[in-house]
């Protein structure tokens, strides 16, 4: 059974932007553009209504801007991923992308196949983020300093998601249900104090539990 295609919604203010991406990702099987969206607000009207497995999202755009339009899409459609692919790395906005939920953070300049990777990656809820991104968040990210201890089981769910393993690959590794994993997920963010799988792993790397060249699934 051939595998369904990963539906993107492309936000950017710049058409020309929109229509290249779109004509690269088209040569992937694999990928598939279903909607574009022009600002924040666009995307999400339209993400309601398409319900693409993964966004991606210009920061910086009028009417409503890339990290709240991010914000809203993860509160009210948790199951849609969001990857900020922009051109802007200041440290406000790599830790805002981050914190209202942004799973990946790329660059522009990113080339096509490291960003149909990312997108990939995306959408089995892998974590991935562009080396420069990466660097800047260490610094920034605050993670709380004495958080609610995990437990043994939660620590090593905790260890394969900061690798960048999909909740089924981190079932299949600790011979548990993928329904098992997400509880553990659901009880890691919530004892970290964190919203998304990307700070979670950047804790993980602060607490020593994975190196910084362990995050994501691309050695640096």
């Amino acid at each position: 059974m051939p595998t369904l295609a990963v539906r993107i919604l492309i936000t950017d203010d710049h058409g020309v932007v929109r229509q290249g991406l779109k004509m690269f990702l088209s040569l992937d099987p694999e990928l598939e553009v279903v909607g574009e969206a022009a600002n924040g607000e666009e995307a999400l009207k339209i993400a309601r209504e398409l319900l693409p497995d993964v966004v991606l999202m210009d920061l910086v755009m009028p009417v409503m801007d890339g990290i709240s339009a991010t914000g809203a899409i993860r509160s009210e459609l948790p199951d849609v991923e969001v990857i900020a692919l922009t051109s802007v790395l200041e440290d406000a906005s790599v830790t805002g992308a981050v914190k209202a939920g942004a799973i990946g953070y790329l660059m522009k300049d990113t080339e096509a196949e490291e960003l149909g990777r990312a997108i990939k990656a995306a959408a089995e809820g892998r974590v991935y983020l562009a080396p420069e991104a990466a660097a800047r968040l260490m610094r920034e990210v605050r993670t709380p300093e004495s958080p609610e201890t995990l437990t043994e089981r939660e620590t090593e769910v905790l260890q394969l998601l900061a690798r960048g393993k999909a909740n089924k690959q981190i079932a299949t590794s600790l011979y548990v249900t993928e329904k098992t994993v997400k509880a553990h997920v659901s009880s890691i963010l919530a004892k970290l104090g964190v919203q998304s799988r990307t700070q979670a792993a950047l804790y993980a790397v602060r607490a020593g539990l994975v190196s910084m060249r362990e995050l994501g699934e691309e050695p640096w």
